[in-house]
């Protein structure tokens, strides 16, 4: 797998970019979730770039589908 730098600067594109990397792991939204541990509408939420969801759970699932987060100036 080659890594790719994705600048993210608003909360739908966090999410567009957790839906894509799911999409890619062939993953149902039911899967993902329950491999995260949280329900299928609080990942519903995060993919469509909901500001309600915690920034853990964020964090957790981005963990789950194998994402880095990585911030610069």
């Amino acid at each position: 797998m080659t890594d790719t730098l994705t600048p993210i600067s608003t909360v739908a594109e966090l999410g567009q970019a957790i839906r894509a990397r799911r999409q890619a792991l062939g993953l149902q939204q039911a899967e993902a979730a329950m491999q995260s541990g949280v329900s299928a509408a609080t990942f519903s939420a995060i993919e469509n770039g909901k500001e309600t969801a915690r920034i853990g759970l964020v964090l957790q699932i981005c963990r789950d589908l194998g994402l880095q987060i990585t911030l610069s100036a």
